[in-house]
């Protein structure tokens, strides 16, 4: 079972999804403006895969970007950073 899920996260995301959620909430980005900088940089990426040709790399960049946007919208992550 754990191994059709990972098969499924891997054609999907390109990657473990937890594992990447996980570096997410460490990176500095994260941290100082929160997901939507993230989710935007992601999408980024994507236009630029998209750009050289890899349709594959950029559909699992978006499928990324979506999951995290997901998690915003659930509340289990931080959209934005509060500034004072």
């Amino acid at each position: 079972m754990q191994t059709t899920k990972n098969s499924r996260e891997l054609q999907m995301y390109g990657c473990d999804i937890n594992e990447f959620v996980a570096s997410v909430k460490e990176c500095i980005t994260y941290r100082l403006t929160g997901a939507n900088m993230v989710i935007a940089g992601l999408m980024s990426d994507a236009q630029e895969e998209l750009m050289h040709g890899s349709d594959e790399g950029a559909r699992q960049t978006l499928n990324r970007a979506k999951h995290l946007l997901f998690m915003v919208m659930d509340g289990e992550l931080i959209g934005t950073v509060a500034r004072d």
